[in-house]
């Protein structure tokens, strides 16, 4: 069995990956600074005899030169995440994304490692072909806006990676994520579906931003394990870009009234302009929707849980949570 590096393990994304992988009989290690992480995500795993964490930043470059070396496969998960903190703290989430990736893919390189790169949707920016297909063009806002500092970061990251295994040789795979849901999702960094559930289970209302008429995807945090893995074991993958989403397009403000449906709530439904939240001049999409034709003829994938599905398992680990 494999030795796997998971940067970001502590994260939501992350730990479901290092629970999956030990499952198959791989040694895992992880490495997550808590910025947005928690132990707590981790804390089964803490006693399995192929399971070993590190919490640091991927930008300390010699530990991470003895975790890579130590490795056979990376998978870079590590960066900033939520549109709240992407507005709140732009200088973390370029540096972190960019330097981070920097750091991965040179050490990569210096062994051969295979690696693969989390990007995410928000990449195609104002994109307006409909769905998102990864050889379309990516579209970005002004400078000014800070949301567009993300998508940038994540497109450089996919620069980067794309670069060295064209000039250097090696092994990488990049997948865009298309709002990843499940158990362990915190809401703290304005995630949709979490926030939504902490306000119905607590009777508060629960906020839209804007009209409500914008639509989404959502995949199970577990599909999207399956769709990465699946990835990193396909030889057809290495050197491409792939999306990794659901394929149930929801309103927001039809989202919410399934929140409610399933939590049971009496909770109002409350719509908030953009600008409130995130200021004068913030900019969202109206349709996000992936084209997964790719995923698909490559690995045999697809997502294998229902929206309604995905919100009966993230309701019933926040009331166990609660016991």
């Amino acid at each position: 069995m494999a030795h796997i590096l998971i940067t970001g393990g502590c994260g939501f994304i992350g730990s479901h990956l290092a629970e999956v992988l030990l499952q198959r009989g791989h040694h895992v290690s992880v490495i997550d600074d808590l910025s947005t992480g928690s132990i707590n995500n981790i804390a089964p795993l803490r006693r399995h005899a192929r399971f070993e964490h590190r919490i640091d930043s991927v930008l300390n470059r010699p530990l991470m030169a003895e975790l890579i070396d130590a490795a056979d496969q990376v998978y870079h998960l590590a960066a900033a995440v939520g549109v709240r903190l992407i507005v709140e703290r732009p200088v973390e989430t370029i540096e972190t994304n960019i330097r981070g990736t920097e750091v991965v893919l040179d050490l990569a390189s210096r062994k051969g490692k295979p690696v693969l790169i989390a990007s995410s949707s928000e990449v195609y920016g104002k994109g307006a072909r409909i769905p998102f297909a990864e050889d379309d063009d990516c579209v970005l806002g002004p400078s000014i806006r800070p949301r567009w500092s993300y998508a940038c970061s994540k497109l450089i990251d996919e620069f980067l990676a794309l670069a060295h295994h064209k000039q250097r040789g090696l092994p990488t795979v990049v997948a865009r994520f298309f709002n990843t849901v499940g158990p362990r999702q915190t809401g703290a960094y304005g995630m949709v579906i979490p926030r939504m559930i902490d306000a119905a289970q607590a009777g508060q209302p629960i906020t839209v931003h804007g009209d409500g008429q914008q639509t989404r995807t959502f995949c199970h945090v577990l599909d999207t394990v399956d769709a990465i893995t699946a990835l990193m074991a396909a030889p057809g993958a290495v050197g491409q870009v792939f999306n990794v989403g659901g394929e149930e397009e929801i309103t927001i403000e039809a989202l919410a009234r399934l929140v409610i449906e399933v939590t049971g709530s009496s909770s109002e439904i409350r719509f908030v302009p953009y600008r409130e939240v995130f200021g004068e001049g913030f900019e969202d999409l109206r349709r996000r929707v992936p084209d997964t034709g790719r995923l698909r003829s490559l690995v045999d994938w697809s997502p294998q849980r229902t929206l309604r599905q995905i919100i009966e398992d993230a309701v019933a680990e926040c009331q166990r949570e609660r016991v």
